[in-house]
């Protein structure tokens, strides 16, 4: 089912008719193709379709929040909004946008859009091919998918709001196997975006071969402290668990690494982190949030310094200031809260900037980190971790050998304060880009 905004106008002259003082109709349409190849041959595929609507009331200063499915109901989904205001408590807080003037930004692809069964399943099959043509000793390949889905997002509200955009997304992924004698290991490959030219559907299977290929034989590192070259995708996890803590709706409830630390220095003085919604093709962007208030681009951290948090309209008015545009929710199915964007960081200068195998050279002793289990094990309030990762050893700017059944152990916010270099490859994993880090004086146990 598309998008009907008659029918979300109706749902919003109902509800101000029956006594809400603030109205906001959300509704979402999507469509999505999904495909798995093993051995050359079509394993699975999948089309769904979904749609739905959320209708959110602020009555008497009290939140009532309802949604549905089936159009149908629309009725019912708004006196549910309105009935159930009535047993929340009074939070003067509560507030909806008024209408802005949005962004322009790339993210909607016809060939995705439009992409037929037999392109889908053909563009898998390239995963698999790059994988079994890298190597003859990948001898097994587990889920190599794609998905391509296009989406379309409805915004209405009683100040005037009406925002509208479609999107598209992309996803390339597998797992292969690699033997040789009686050693075996694992390699996997991903890639996400807006667009279609933008994933290389046979790199994504190379890739995952080669991630395989150069840990066979791999042996127990030796215990030392350090460098450590976390590859892109390690880096992205690691962030990825200090992201939240740039949301004022953690810092406010005291759950977040941040707290109280505006305007200190909390990171490398080597880097910048920014999160926005204007990057054109990354699958985090799009013009309005979550409820219509205008996408930008945050910095976060500037030279190392912390300078400001993650809003929504809510967490914003409690701290009497303005949302960043960084309202997100589940779907239909929960109010706004907040939410990263895309989330990026980057060195401040090119000085700071190598390429990759002259990152690994100013190694004289340590670990390129390929893999890592367990990185949201972290603890999200202390940042303490201890995390076991598989990798190559490094000695004197050389890859000496794949070593497996090492641990990590530090604080995330130390972890990210001891970055000396980056490397030139920034890549983004969702809503996550990062390049590879190179990370001086960490404690590494065999």
């Amino acid at each position: 089912m598309r998008i009907d905004r008659d029918l979300a106008v109706q749902m919003l002259q109902r509800a101000v008719r029956r006594g809400a003082d603030l109205t906001e109709v959300y509704m979402v349409a999507a469509r999505a193709l999904s495909a798995e190849v093993k051995s050359g041959q079509l394993d699975a595929l999948e089309t769904s379709t979904d749609f739905g609507y959320s209708v959110r009331v602020i009555k008497g200063g009290r939140l009532g929040f309802s949604y549905s499915t089936a159009a149908e109901d629309w009725r019912g989904v708004v006196d549910t909004a309105l009935e159930s205001a009535s047993f929340t408590e009074e939070d003067r807080c509560l507030d909806i946008p008024a209408p802005a003037p949005y962004p322009e930004v790339g993210i909607y692809d016809e060939a995705v859009a439009e992409i037929s069964e037999e392109d889908a399943i053909e563009r898998v099959r390239e995963i698999e091919a790059g994988a079994f043509n890298r190597d003859g000793r990948i001898r097994k390949v587990r889920k190599a998918a794609g998905s391509f889905s296009r989406s379309e997002v409805l915004l209405l509200n009683s100040k005037g709001v009406e925002a509208r955009y479609a999107s598209t997304s992309v996803t390339a992924q597998l797992a292969v196997v690699a033997e040789d004698g009686g050693d075996s290991q694992m390699g996997w490959g991903y890639e996400s975006s807006r667009f279609i030219k933008d994933v290389d559907f046979s790199a994504v299977g190379r890739e995952a071969a080669e991630r395989a290929l150069r840990l066979l034989g791999a042996r127990k590192a030796s215990t030392a402290k350090g460098s450590v070259v976390l590859e892109s995708p390690v880096a992205s996890e690691f962030l990825g668990v200090l992201a939240p803590s740039f949301s004022s709706e953690n810092v406010q409830k005291g759950k977040s690494l941040l707290v109280g630390r505006k305007g200190q220095a909390v990171v490398s003085e080597r880097v910048n982190i920014t999160d926005s919604a204007l990057l054109e093709g990354r699958v985090g962007s799009r013009p309005f949030d979550a409820e219509g208030a205008p996408s930008r681009e945050n910095r976060l951290v500037r030279e190392g310094r912390l300078e400001g948090y993650l809003y929504d309209l809510y967490r914003a008015r409690k701290d009497n200031t303005s949302s960043t545009g960084n309202a997100v929710r589940s779907g239909i199915y929960s109010v706004p809260g907040v939410g990263i964007s895309n989330l990026c960081l980057e060195a401040v200068s090119e000085e700071f900037v190598h390429p990759f195998d002259d990152l690994v050279r100013l190694v004289e002793r340590g670990l390129l980190v390929t893999e890592a289990m367990g990185v949201h094990t972290a603890n999200p309030i202390s940042g303490e971790f201890s995390i076991g990762v598989t990798g190559l050893w490094i000695e004197g700017g050389e890859v000496a050998y794949p070593v497996k059944e090492a641990v990590i152990t530090g604080n995330m916010l130390d972890l990210f304060g001891k970055v000396a270099a980056v490397s030139s490859n920034l890549r983004f994993y969702g809503r996550i880009g990062v390049p590879d880090l190179l990370i001086e004086d960490v404690d590494i146990s065999g």
